[in-house]
């Protein structure tokens, strides 16, 4: 008896409305519509909603700094966002904006309520504010030195570094990023949502299972340090809603009506729709699933704020709150001077939006990993997965059957066995899916593919093919060949769904999860064309040529609008005027020097360091060592465990107040975030010497 449909609602962060849409983002969206595209295949009822995120300061600016309205704005982003995630096979039931009547409805609904329920409290606070521009100045454009950790030009509400949240008010050395002003301090009356009242409800909720372990332990440190009320008020000029009768003088901080947007999506959805209900997914006592995707960067709003706002408006909190890492390009961050800030439509015009679907999906798992985007690697994943493995069951075999056979299956099967063992797959496959382990999900079906190229190998239909009275087998074991394609391609149609649907037009079938068992016995099917293309390393150098210059071209406009800020760093330019090349040295002097490949096993910070982070280097062998490096501006811990770097090993031990360093790693660069550390090409193994 078939289990009864599940009723779901996904959705993934908003992307917001002043920027191209990156690789980074596109792991997310990736994410979210391979998960939401197998329940559907499965047969369960999945809507898959998300939004611009279009309020703030930010919006506001940068519309001022175009000669154009908000609104403008927002719309032209809206259209380059939609067209992106269309183009990456990203299919949204609905993508709506932030700046709706829905949302606009819904933001002053739960405000009421939680206003009329004792949770919302005003007070007059002291604010930044910027007395050149004569505006109060929102969290994130403020910027200075962590209160925390010390580190610099981190900003005014979360640091990059340690993760700690505050107040701008709080910051060391603070500074407008609107004007470069320090700001002073001026009266401003506010409205705070009460989220210490909500402690009981979200300890249950955050232990429930609805988050990840890393991230309930990572909140259970923010019940530790005490909840703070939430300022959820900015005072005018800002873009936005404005707080129910407050006569336009205060708005909601974006972050209120932000995650609000995924309900307006679905209630824009649902006048359209006659077979969706709002109050069903909605309501407190609603029986639907609600999922949300989310970076690691945003956790405090989605697992914190959000569910405190739905359980005080008397509406149903999320099911789970699914995070994910960071991406990485090449082993480090993305990163404009790097280069490797690689927008959406940048790729897409360059690579196929599969490629990139099939290698994220390949990494994906369900912990808070960053996911890297190895170029090289990815080239060689694609080429031997996607097409000397998958593809190629299909080219090998479907030849024959248009040539000697009528483009008919046979009527019998060659190997039930073999049959049998990738149909049974798809409860493990299923259980892969649902968990979001995507990567393992992956490799299960490889080693099937595997298997099927190995048993045509092993037939070797084309030598049978020359053989009198082998046509009967023949025509087996290359029907087999499709049988296995079509398993294979359903499992992977979540990930793949263009080159599903070019499948299904070859096989003459639709691929659905319950016909997994049922074969093609006796079919006919279509002419086989090349469903996928190698990927040429031309391709990949011409994409990221085309980033760098895009990075120019924008920093050439910045530099154009801003003539003034931008005048000393067009004479820093010449990194060799910055610091000229040292003395010549003999080449024995240089030898002396012991340069290493090491792995960076474990990275964390330094008690009331404001530079270091301690790393230990693995060279191989068992030999290890202490490294204090003075990159926390630049790098966190995270990003730093498990990836391969240079280190001068023979550096005499240096006693320090935290500890004995034994080397050094090497980086470039001036310092602050402009620090990079060296890694070696790929292949290169720890205890390696550079010479």
């Amino acid at each position: 008896m078939a289990s009864p449909q599940r009723k779901i609602l996904v959705t993934s962060a908003l992307p917001y409305a002043n920027g191209s849409i990156h690789l980074g983002h596109m792991l997310e969206h990736i994410q979210t519509d391979i998960w939401a595209r197998f329940q559907n295949l499965r047969g369960n009822q999945c809507i898959a909603v998300c939004a611009d995120d279009t309020h703030g300061t930010p919006v506001m600016l940068k519309a001022q700094k175009m000669g154009i309205t908000p609104e403008e704005m927002i719309a032209n982003v809206s259209q380059e966002h939609q067209a992106d995630f269309a183009d990456f096979l990203v299919n949204y039931d609905n993508y709506h904006s932030t700046h709706s009547e829905e949302n606009r409805k819904w933001s002053a609904e739960i405000y009421n309520r939680l206003n009329q329920s004792g949770f919302i409290k005003t007070r007059v606070i002291e604010q930044l504010f910027d007395p050149e521009k004569e505006m109060f100045l929102p969290d994130r454009f403020v910027k200075g030195t962590c209160p925390k950790c010390k580190a610099e030009d981190q900003n005014g509400d979360n640091c990059e570094v340690c993760s700690a949240t505050y107040s701008p008010t709080d910051l060391i050395n603070p500074k407008s990023v609107v004007s470069g002003a320090t700001p002073v301090m001026k009266d401003s009356e506010h409205y705070f949502f009460d989220l210490p009242q909500f402690e009981t409800v979200l300890k249950e909720w955050t232990t429930s299972g609805a988050l990840q372990t890393e991230i309930a332990n990572k909140l259970n440190e923010w019940f530790e340090s005490g909840l703070q009320q939430w300022d959820i008020s900015r005072d005018a000029p800002y873009f936005g809603f404005e707080i129910p009768g407050t006569d336009g003088k205060k708005f909601f901080y974006v972050w209120l009506d932000a995650p609000i947007g995924y309900m307006g999506s679905f209630d824009n959805l649902c006048q359209k729709r006659d077979d969706l209900n709002f109050d069903e997914f909605w309501a407190k006592d609603s029986t639907t699933e609600l999922y949300h995707f989310i970076g690691k960067d945003i956790v405090y709003f989605h697992s914190l704020f959000w569910p405190a706002m739905l359980h005080g408006a008397e509406l149903r909190k999320p099911t789970n709150v699914f995070t994910h890492g960071y991406v990485t390009v090449n082993g480090a961050k993305m990163s404009k001077s790097r280069g490797t800030f690689i927008k959406a439509r940048t790729y897409l015009d360059h690579l196929h939006p599969e490629y990139l679907r099939y290698y994220y999906a390949a990494k994906l798992n369900d912990r808070i990993d960053d996911i890297d985007l190895n170029l090289e690697d990815f080239a060689q994943r694609v080429n031997s997965d996607m097409v000397g493995k998958l593809v190629n069951i299909a080219s090998r075999t479907a030849g024959f059957i248009a040539k000697r056979f009528d483009g008919k299956l046979a009527g019998g099967i060659d190997n039930p066995e073999l049959l049998a063992e990738f149909q049974n797959a798809q409860t493990t496959i299923a259980e892969m899916f649902e968990g979001r382990e995507y990567g393992k999900a992956i490799r299960e079906v490889m080693a099937l593919a595997d298997k099927a190229n190995a048993y045509i190998a092993d037939k070797a239909p084309w030598a049978m093919a020359k053989q009198e009275g082998l046509e009967k087998q023949t025509h087996e074991v290359c029907s087999m060949g499709i049988h296995l394609f079509k398993i294979l391609m359903t499992y992977l149609k979540p990930v793949l769904p263009e080159m599903a649907a070019n499948v299904e037009a070859f096989l003459n079938a639709e691929l659905r999860w319950d016909n997994i068992n049922t074969t093609l016995t006796g079919h006919e099917i279509n002419k086989f064309k090349a469903l996928i293309q190698r990927i040429e390393p031309a391709k990949i150098e011409a994409m990221m040529d085309a980033t760098k210059a895009d990075l120019e071209a924008e920093a050439a406009l910045n530099a154009a609008a801003e003539p003034k800020a931008n005048a000393a760093d067009d004479s820093d330019n010449d990194e060799l005027e910055k610091e000229p090349l040292a003395d010549t040295i003999n080449f024995d002097d240089f030898m002396k020097v012991d340069l290493r490949v090491a792995r960076i096993a474990k990275a964390e910070h330094v008690e009331k360091a404001k530079k270091l982070i301690r790393l230990q280097l693995d060279l191989g062998g068992g030999v290890t060592k202490q490294v204090f490096a003075g990159i926390k501006s630049a790098y966190t811990p995270e990003e730093l465990e498990g990836r391969l770097t240079v280190m001068v090993a023979n550096l005499a031990p240096r006693e320090m107040k935290f500890g004995t360093s034994e080397g050094m790693v090497v980086a470039a660069g001036p310092g602050k975030d402009e620090i990079y550390i060296l890694s070696p090409d790929s292949g290169a193994k720890p205890g390696m010497r550079i010479s």
